[in-house]
């Protein structure tokens, strides 16, 4: 009997460690999904079923594909941020902002983590953090590839003029740190982790990534499935991936909010890891569109048009929270065509991703004045572009 108290006490201690180490954040939001699923009325669970499949045919599968052959070429080609800029310092402010340009946070984050150590300028710092989009930008790529080249091309273009403009009126070392000793790459777990759902995400990514390619061909999928179309075989799939890759990123406690673990292990890791972690987001994002205009009966689309002119600046505003989640929200309403281009853009280029964590620790100071120049000219591009197209 003793024994059993024991073991039972033991695993008691085990399970709340566990929640303690998931932490707050995450329960929530596990919390509410789940609750949305087990205590809403059928039709709710209707439009919450439609989301999930939708988040996760119409975007996490590309993400999925784009993050995959980003993530081999990298490892393929053993591609050294540090080593390119120590190589061309002369051309350090474009080099950082084509950096940031590129979609993710990891080349954005090496760029800092040289600011931190006093080896860029403090306009490298601006043009690295204006130029990039974090992990949003997978999410565009995959939805829109004219649009997110169309992005990267202007936020590297503005993070490259905004770099060179700083610098010219403080100086190149203005707010120059001190050395420090910083990783190139931001912190890795070295625990080994064996996630036994990663052959089951890999199985379904491939069914998934054709359903969803054929749905942009506006293609009847469940005909595809003979007698079985009756019980709609897309949706369940779709719906499947979407949960899957949930409760692979929120209930692994070992993956945060910051990006440290979704940097380390190889290609196919570092793919499962990111695209869960945008999936959340985007699910995120398309529950509060979806649910938003079902349960107030409200247009949002119409009434971000009713407030056109106040939407580049809330962009913005967004854009200025550190990490990525919020930014993929961002770009998931601009995507449903809720957000107009003024404030995808404005968003783009204001927002630093994950890329603002390794300054924010080491050197906050700069970190939030590099944020506020940001600023500025996510402001002009957003209004400029929403004076020109609305």
């Amino acid at each position: 009997m003793t024994t059993l108290a024991a073991n039972a006490k033991s695993s008691l201690w085990d399970v709340g460690r566990y929640l303690r180490q998931l932490g707050v954040a995450k329960l929530l939001l596990l919390a509410a999904v789940f609750g949305l699923l087990l205590f809403t009325s059928a039709e709710t669970r209707g439009i919450i079923f439609a989301a999930l499949s939708d988040a996760y045919l119409q975007v996490s599968v590309f993400v999925a594909a784009t993050l995959g052959a980003i993530y081999y070429l990298e490892h393929r080609f053993d591609v050294d941020v540090s080593a390119v800029l120590r190589k061309y310092q002369r051309w350090q402010v474009p080099v950082a902002a084509l950096l940031g340009a590129l979609p993710g946070c990891g080349a954005a984050v090496a760029v800092v983590t040289q600011y931190v150590r006093g080896a860029i300028s403090f306009g490298s710092l601006v043009a690295v953090l204006t130029a990039t989009m974090g992990d949003a930008a997978f999410l565009l790529l995959a939805a829109e590839p004219t649009t997110g080249l169309m992005v990267f091309a202007i936020g590297m273009l503005v993070g490259t003029i905004t770099g060179y403009t700083i610098d010219a009126i403080h100086g190149q070392d203005f707010l120059r740190a001190d050395h420090a000793e910083v990783p190139d790459h931001m912190p890795r777990k070295t625990l080994p982790r064996l996630n036994r759902l990663r052959p089951l995400w890999a199985v379904l990514l491939l069914p998934g990534l054709v359903l969803g390619t054929l749905d942009l061909m506006t293609i009847n999928t469940n005909a595809l499935f003979g007698p079985f179309a009756a019980h709609d075989p897309t949706q369940i799939i779709g719906v499947t991936g979407a949960l899957l890759a949930f409760a692979m990123w929120t209930l692994d406690p070992e993956l945060r909010f910051d990006p440290g673990v979704s940097r380390a292990g190889g290609p196919f890791v570092r793919t499962v890891d990111a695209t869960n972690f945008v999936t959340v987001w985007v699910i995120v994002g398309f529950l509060i569109y979806e649910l938003g205009v079902h349960f107030t009966g409200v247009d949002l689309a119409a009434l971000f048009d009713t407030w056109a002119p106040l939407i580049p600046a809330l962009a913005v505003l967004v854009g200025f929270l550190p990490g990525c989640g919020p930014q993929i929200v961002v770009t998931t309403l601009y995507i449903t065509g809720a957000m107009p281009l003024s404030g995808q853009l404005g968003n783009a280029i204001s927002n630093d991703g994950d890329a603002l964590f390794p300054a924010l620790a080491i050197a906050p100071r700069a970190a939030f004045i590099a944020t506020i120049y940001s600023g500025v000219p996510a402001l002009l591009v957003g209004y400029g572009t929403y004076l020109l197209w609305g």
